[in-house]
């Protein structure tokens, strides 16, 4: 019954990881790149690229990805307990 207890407590640690991960993930995509800007005076944006300036993922998505590949991680080691 323990080990039952402990393998289901590793399983939902994992899900609850890999949702966090997941989650974070999702916040990446709705945040505005570093090479576009608004002007709130003309109501338009500029794109400035310069390829050395070019940021496309910030620490939150890669948290995010981190923590989705540990939380499958721990639910495969979950699956073989």
């Amino acid at each position: 019954m323990v080990a039952f207890t402990l393998i289901e407590g590793v399983r939902m640690a994992g899900y609850a990881l890999a949702t966090l991960g997941m989650l974070l993930v999702f916040l990446e995509f709705f945040q505005q790149p570093s090479y576009v800007s608004y002007d709130p005076e003309f109501e338009n944006y500029t794109v400035d690229i310069s390829p050395r300036a070019v940021r496309e993922h910030t620490w939150i998505g890669r948290i995010g990805a981190l923590c989705a590949a540990a939380g499958f991680a721990v639910e495969f080691l979950a699956f073989f307990l």
